[in-house]
């Protein structure tokens, strides 16, 4: 072997080297980028009495979510997804309308988002304990959603308090 065919392997040698460097780098930036647009929807029951009270939706994430599909589900019957069909018929059951935010698949929800997604406005313990029993102890609700990047299947889950 002579000089210029070792030189030629030691240089084959650094490019390979190079590029395996250069592929886990990228690999490591992608991640990166989708873990720094993260979403992270929560939800969660609140009953201050004089305030607005109910199931309130927050992304608490640093990027937004976008909805996959939702899931209502009412005495372990599945009404729907949370859009307002669905709602407005399990508000028709109540004797106190409370308010509500709806959403459809695909909708966006942005980051530092926060809104009540079924709600009375003035809470009284007496005046709404139907809403605060179905709220508790009767009411399923499941988001499914994605970052921008899309393919997490990341979920929402209200589960009743037992």
């Amino acid at each position: 072997m002579n000089a210029e065919t070792v030189t030629a392997i030691c240089a084959v040698v650094i490019a390979v080297a190079s590029l395996v460097v250069s592929v886990y780098q990228t690999r490591a930036m992608r991640q990166h980028n989708r873990h720094s647009v993260r979403p992270m929807l929560q939800l969660h029951r609140g009953w201050p009495t004089g305030g607005r009270a109910g199931i309130r939706l927050t992304n608490s994430g640093l990027g937004p979510a976008v909805i996959v599909d939702s899931t209502l589900t009412v005495d372990d019957e599945v009404i729907g997804a949370w859009n307002a069909p669905s709602v407005d018929h399990v508000r028709d059951h109540l004797s106190v309308r409370p308010s509500a935010v709806t959403f459809n698949c695909g909708e966006v929800i942005a980051t530092d988002y926060e809104q009540y997604l079924l709600s009375v406005a003035s809470y009284d313990p007496q005046d709404h304990a139907e809403v605060e029993d179905l709220i508790n102890r009767r009411l399923i609700l499941k988001i499914r959603y994605e970052s921008l990047y899309g393919g997490e299947d990341y979920a929402a889950v209200l589960h009743p308090i037992r």
